[in-house]
């Protein structure tokens, strides 16, 4: 019997699009040699495959979207028994990153299921279903609920949740957006939760592999998340930069009483 996989839906150029430039360009390299190309062309080719390549091993093997994650830090939500929400779950690899990583933890998955899903994963199937067919290939279906929702206007009561997590979601909303979901995040978070937020970071990874292609997020680095994190009451942590990510732990303090 088969064995089913997870599927993330990421767009097949993200992990494979550079093979097709290698492809292209060896063979305009052979082209060239049996047409006796000048040298200088041949070489100026040459560079061309050996970026591909180069490029398609960092993406496919050193960031692999398509595949588990791992937590970038082990400080995130170390209790681990609790209620965590997930915001912009998408497809669910950050819900099965944190299930797996603290089994005694439950989490609702919220993602909004609309343009934005659709754009990064396609159309088809219902994005619910989709989601939850990997939940349960990942084997921690149990332990999941899915909300559809607006991360900025979250339908939960105050203090609601032990931990926060989201990946490569906030950043995607403009400016007045994302302050409005750590304002959200800060609300629904219980006293002294974490959150811990990854945003994509236009490092001289991605750089080097897509140049413009993912340069989303303007100028905003460590500094600038931070300072919007901070707005919101949060406390930075522990930071970090694994390639083409910016992860920032966050906790919301407990009151003065209570500390």
């Amino acid at each position: 019997m088969q064995q089913i996989q997870l599927d993330f839906g990421y767009p097949w150029w993200l992990s494979y699009g550079h093979l097709v430039i290698l492809a292209a360009t060896v063979a305009v390299m052979f082209l060239g040699y049996r047409r006796k190309w000048q040298r200088w062309l041949l070489v100026v080719f040459g560079l061309i495959a050996m970026w591909a390549g180069a490029a398609f091993l960092l993406i496919r093997f050193g960031l692999d979207v398509n595949s588990a994650a791992a937590l970038p830090t082990q400080n995130f939500f170390r209790s681990g028994d609790g209620r965590v929400l997930d915001l912009g779950a998408g497809t669910g690899r950050s819900s099965i990153m944190v299930l797996s990583a603290r089994p005694k933890a439950t989490l609702v998955a919220l993602d909004l299921f609309a343009d934005s899903f659709d754009m990064h994963f396609g159309s088809g199937e219902s994005p619910q279903q989709r989601l939850l067919a990997n939940l349960k290939v990942a084997g921690v279906a149990q332990r999941a609920s899915i909300e559809t929702a607006d991360m900025r206007k979250l339908p939960f009561a105050s203090a609601s949740f032990d931990a926060i997590v989201s990946c490569y979601a906030v950043d995607h909303l403009p400016r007045d957006g994302i302050i409005e979901a750590l304002a959200e995040s800060a609300r629904v978070l219980k006293p002294g939760g974490d959150l811990l937020l990854m945003v994509v970071q236009n490092d001289r990874w991605v750089k080097f592999a897509f140049g413009p292609l993912l340069s989303h997020g303007a100028t905003r680095g460590e500094a600038w998340w931070t300072s919007r994190a901070a707005e919101a009451g949060f406390t930075l942590v522990e930071a970090g930069a694994p390639p083409a990510t910016l992860y920032l732990l966050l906790k919301l303090p407990q009151p003065l009483h209570l500390q």
